[in-house]
C-alpha cells in the first residue's frame, strides 16, 4: 500500500528541497497502514471469541442430539444424569435461541465486516486520488514558484524602469520649471522692453514736440518785429479790384480755409506752414486718426424690439466665447474669446458675415468694446495688458502693459484718446492713448469684475459685493452702492441714469443714478443662473427691457416697466451663455456662450 518514495532530481531547483518531502511522505503512508493493521488485529480477535463460542455452542448441541437420539429408553420424565426431560427440553430451546441469536449477530457482524471492507476499499481508492492530487498539487506549486521567481524578475526589471523614468520625470519637471522660470523673466524683460521703448517714444515725442514749439515761438517773435499791414477788404467795392490782397483773402475764404491773419507781409506764409506741418506731425505719430477726433452724434433707436426667434446660429470661434459688443452704428459686431483672437462681423439682412479677425493678443479675451465712433476696437485680455486695433489693419495699435494680473474690463472713458481699465490686481488704471502710457492709477480693496464710464466719473464692480463711482477729476472713489452679491458685469443705459448689475446670486439690479437715495429693483427668474464670475447682461437702448443669458444656456429679458419676465429664448446653446449685446438700433440681440456659438435674435 506504501508507494515507493520519489527519487529526487539533481542539477534543478527543487532537488534540496525533495528530500525532505519524500521522507514526509513516507511517514504518512507508514502511519495509515500501522493503524488498518490496527484495526485488522483488534476486529479479527473480536471475531475468534464469538467463533470460538460459536463453535462450542454446536458441539453442545450435537452431543445433545446425539445423546437423545442414541441413549436407551428410559423413563419418560428422567435423563442419563437423572435430570427431567422437560428441563432438558427448555434448556434446548434456550440454546436454540442462543445460537439463532449469535447467527443473527453473525450474519450482522459479518454484513458489516463487508460494509466496513467497502468504505475500507473507498478509503483506498480517496487516498490513491489524494495522493494524486497532492502530486498534481506539488507539480503545480513547483510551476507557481516558478512563475513567482519569473514575476519577480519582471518586477525588478519594472521597478527598475520604473525609477529611471521617475528619475527622467524630475528631471523633465526641473527643466519645466526653469523654463516657466526663464518664461516670466523674458516676458517681464520684454514688458519692460516695451515700457522703455514706450516711454523712450513719449519722451522723443515731447522733444519733438517742444523743439517744434520753440521754433514756432521763434518765428512768432521774427513775425512780430516785422511789419504787419491789415487792411480792410469791406470798406468799399473798388478796392477789392485794386487790392491784390484782399484778392489772396477771397480765394482762400471761397476754398473754406479759416486765417490767423487777414493780411500778412512776406514772412506770414512762412509761419502759416509752420503751423500746418507742426500739427500733421503730431497727428502722424498718434494712435488716432482725424476721422476719429471728430465728434459725431450716435443715433439711438428709442424702440427696441423684443427678440422673439432664432435668425441664425453659427460656430464663431475655435473656443469658448467671453464677449461680444455691438458698434455704434448696429452694422458692426465684435466677438472675443478664449482663442486669443477678436472677430468683427458685419450684420446684414439678419445674417452675421465675417469681415476680419484681429490677432496680436497672447491670452483669452475677456471684454471688446467699440469706439463712439466705430473706427477703433479696445479689448481686455488674460495676458495682463488691453490692446488697441484700427478696423482696416489686424495688428494692434497699441498695446497698455502694466497690470499684475487678468484685465477684466476695457472701456473708452468720456475724455477724448482717454481708456479705463479694471483688473484682478486690485487696480483701476486711466490711460492717455496720445502718449501710450497709465496717467492714473486707482487702488481698490477688491478685485474689479467689470467697469462703465460716465461723465467725469467711472462706476466699477468688484467681487466684494460692491459697485464704487469713482470721480475722475478728484480721483477718488465718492460713492459705495451695496450689491447682492459678486459683481459679474455693469451696463450703463444710454441716457447715463440708470446702472445693470449682475450677480452671482442669480439676480440682476438697475439702480436710479439720478437721485442720492439711488434706488434698486431686483430682476429674478425661476429657472435663471448666473453661469460664471463673468456673465454679462445689457439693458435695451431705450432702457425699456433688461437681457441675460443664463446657465441652462436660456436667454432671459425682463420689461423694466412691468418688472416681471418679458421672454425666454431656449433651445439654441448647448452650455451657460457667457455674454449678450443689444444693437443701438434696437433690432438685433447677440448671445455667445462657452462653447462657441454665437446666435443672433430677433423678432424679423
Amino acid at each position: 500500500m506504501a508507494d515507493s518514495p520519489r527519487v529526487p532530481r539533481h542539477g534543478g531547483r527543487d532537488a534540496a528541497p525533495a528530500l525532505p518531502r519524500a521522507r514526509s511522505t513516507e511517514a504518512w503512508k507508514r502511519h495509515i497502514v500501522g493503524q488498518l493493521k490496527h484495526r485488522d488485529r483488534s476486529q479479527h480477535d473480536r471475531y475468534q471469541d464469538l467463533i470460538r463460542f460459536y463453535n462450542r455452542l454446536l458441539e453442545k448441541t450435537r452431543l445433545t442430539k446425539g445423546i437423545l437420539s442414541g441413549s436407551p429408553r428410559r423413563p419418560a420424565d428422567v435423563s442419563s444424569d437423572g435430570r427431567s426431560v422437560p428441563s432438558l427440553r427448555q434448556q434446548n430451546e434456550q440454546l436454540r435461541k442462543t445460537s439463532g441469536e449469535l447467527a443473527y449477530q453473525v450474519l450482522e457482524l459479518q454484513q458489516q465486516t463487508r460494509t466496513r471492507e467497502l468504505l475500507l476499499e473507498e478509503q483506498q481508492y480517496r487516498l490513491k486520488e489524494e495522493e494524486l492530487r497532492l502530486a498534481s498539487a506539488f507539480d503545480s506549486r513547483r510551476v507557481l514558484q516558478q512563475r513567482v521567481e519569473q514575476v519577480q524578475l519582471e518586477n525588478a526589471a519594472l521597478k527598475t524602469k520604473y525609477d529611471e523614468l521617475l528619475e527622467l520625470r524630475r528631471r523633465e519637471e526641473a527643466e519645466l520649471r526653469e523654463e516657466k522660470l526663464r518664461g516670466d523673466r523674458l516676458l517681464e524683460t520684454m514688458i519692460q522692453e516695451r515700457q522703455q521703448a514706450a516711454a523712450h517714444m513719449n519722451s522723443r515725442n515731447q522733444r519733438r514736440s517742444r523743439a517744434r514749439e520753440a521754433h514756432l515761438q521763434k518765428e512768432l517773435q521774427s513775425a512780430m518785429r516785422s511789419k504787419v499791414t491789415v487792411e480792410s477788404c469791406f470798406s468799399a467795392p473798388s478796392s477789392r479790384s485794386t487790392s491784390p490782397k484782399c484778392d489772396l483773402q477771397l480765394e482762400s475764404r471761397e476754398r473754406g480755409h479759416s486765417r490767423l491773419f487777414r493780411s500778412l507781409s512776406a514772412s506770414s506764409p512762412r509761419i502759416l506752414s509752420s503751423f500746418r506741418d507742426l500739427f500733421q506731425r503730431r497727428r502722424g505719430h498718434s494712435v488716432c486718426s482725424m476721422e476719429e477726433d471728430l465728434v459725431f452724434p450716435v443715433r439711438v433707436n428709442l424702440y427696441a424690439r423684443v427678440p422673439v426667434r432664432a435668425l441664425q446660429v453659427l460656430e464663431a470661434h475655435e473656443q469658448g466665447i467671453n464677449a461680444v459688443r455691438f458698434s455704434s452704428s448696429s452694422h458692426l459686431l465684435a466677438t472675443g474669446g478664449t482663442d486669443r483672437e477678436v472677430k468683427v462681423w458685419e450684420v446684414r439682412s439678419g445674417s452675421l458675415t465675417h469681415r476680419t479677425t484681429l490677432d496680436g493678443s497672447t491670452g483669452g479675451i475677456t471684454c471688446i468694446e467699440f469706439d463712439p465712433m466705430g473706427f477703433r476696437i479696445l479689448a481686455a485680455s488674460y495676458d495682463k495688458s488691453a490692446l488697441l486695433w484700427r478696423l482696416d489693419d489686424s495688428v494692434a495699435k497699441l498695446t497698455l502693459t502694466g497690470h499684475r494680473r487678468k484685465v477684466t474690463a476695457a472701456r473708452f472713458s468720456g475724455c477724448l484718446h482717454q481708456v479705463v481699465t479694471g483688473s484682478e490686481d486690485r487696480s483701476i488704471r486711466l490711460w492717455d492713448l496720445q502718449r501710450a502710457a497709465c496717467v492714473e492709477v486707482l487702488e481698490v480693496s477688491s478685485s474689479c469684475s467689470d467697469l462703465v464710464c460716465s461723465e467725469n466719473s467711472v462706476i466699477s464692480g468688484h467681487f466684494d459685493s460692491r459697485i464704487r463711482v469713482w470721480d475722475t477729476r478728484l480721483l477718488r472713489c465718492v460713492q459705495e452702492l451695496p450689491a447682492q452679491g459678486k459683481v459679474t458685469s455693469l451696463d450703463i443705459s444710454s441716457d447715463h441714469r440708470h446702472l445693470l448689475s449682475c450677480c452671482r446670486d442669480d439676480c440682476l439690479q438697475l439702480v436710479d443714478l439720478r437721485g442720492r437715495s439711488n434706488e434698486r429693483v431686483c430682476f429674478r427668474a425661476e429657472g435663471f443662473k448666473c453661469g460664471s464670475d463673468s456673465s454679462k447682461a445689457v439693458i435695451s437702448p431705450d432702457g425699456c427691457f433688461l437681457a441675460a443669458g443664463s446657465a441652462d444656456g436660456a436667454v432671459y429679458i425682463w420689461n423694466v416697466s412691468t418688472g416681471s419676465l418679458e421672454t425666454r429664448l431656449p433651445d439654441r446653446h448647448s452650455s451657460s451663455i457667457s455674454a449678450v449685446a443689444w444693437s443701438l438700433s434696437g433690432e438685433y440681440v447677440v448671445s455667445v456662450d462657452k462653447s462657441r456659438r454665437a446666435v443672433l435674435w430677433s423678432d424679423i
